[in-house]
C-alpha cells in the first residue's frame, strides 16, 4: 500500500534511535499488510450493499442529510474505515462514488499514524461533492489528499441539528459518524483517496 507511505511522519522514524529504527519498520510493515489483507476481501457488489446501507443510516440519523444528498453533484462513501494499531496506527476502507445515485468508481482511503493509540475502530465516512468543480478535480486526480488537493469541511456532532445547504458553501462537506451518530473532534485531513478496480 504505497498510498500510506506519504502519510507516514518521517521526522518522527528519524528520531528513532538506529537499532530500533529497523524493529518500527517492521512494524509499520506489518500494520500496512494487515489492511492490505482486508483491501483484497471485498468485491463491488459487497461495497455497494454497504454503501446503501450507509446512506440509509445517514439520512435517518443525521437531521437534513437527505437535503444534502439531494443537493449533491456527487457523494463519496466509505461504509467502514477501521483503524487499529498499537505505536504504529493505520486507517483503511473501501467505498464508492456516486453521481446521479449510481456507482460511478470505486475509492480506497487510506492513512497512518505514529503515537500512542490502542484497539480498534469503526467509522463510517460520507463526503458530499457540492459543486463540479470540486467533483471534476477529484475525479481527474491520481489519489486525492484531504488538506492537500482540497478542503473538506467536516459536520460535526451537534452542528447537524441546525444543518442546511444554504447556511453550508463549501465545496465538499464530510460526515463521519459511528452507530452513536455523529463524531467530533476529528479530521480526514491526511487521507488518501485512491481509485481501486472492482
Amino acid at each position: 500500500m504505497d498510498q500510506l507511505n506519504r502519510d507516514l511522519n518521517m521526522k518522527s522514524i528519524k528520531a528513532v534511535e538506529p537499532k530500533s529504527r529497523f524493529a518500527l519498520l517492521a512494524l509499520i510493515a506489518l500494520t500496512f499488510l494487515s489492511f492490505s489483507t482486508f483491501a483484497q476481501a471485498k468485491s463491488a457488489r459487497q461495497i455497494d450493499i454497504e454503501v446503501d446501507a450507509a446512506l440509509k443510516s445517514f439520512t435517518l440519523n443525521v437531521s437534513g442529510g437527505q437535503q444534502f444528498l439531494n443537493s449533491a453533484r456527487g457523494v463519496l462513501v466509505f461504509p467502514s474505515v477501521l483503524k487499529g494499531g498499537f505505536v504504529v496506527g493505520g486507517e483503511y476502507g473501501e467505498g464508492a462514488l456516486l453521481v446521479g445515485g449510481k456507482t460511478v468508481d470505486y475509492y480506497n482511503t487510506a492513512s497512518a499514524s505514529i503515537g500512542f493509540q490502542l484497539g480498534a475502530q469503526a467509522k463510517t465516512i460520507i463526503m458530499v461533492f457540492m459543486d463540479d468543480y470540486a467533483l471534476h478535480k477529484f475525479r481527474a486526480s491520481d489519489g486525492w489528499e484531504a488538506g492537500v488537493d482540497g478542503s473538506v469541511a467536516l459536520v460535526e456532532w451537534g452542528a447537524a441539528k441546525n444543518l442546511s445547504t444554504t447556511k453550508v458553501q463549501d465545496p465538499i462537506i464530510g460526515f463521519v459518524f459511528n452507530n452513536k451518530g455523529l463524531m467530533y473532534n476529528l479530521t480526514v485531513e491526511g487521507s488518501k483517496f485512491s481509485k481501486i478496480r472492482r
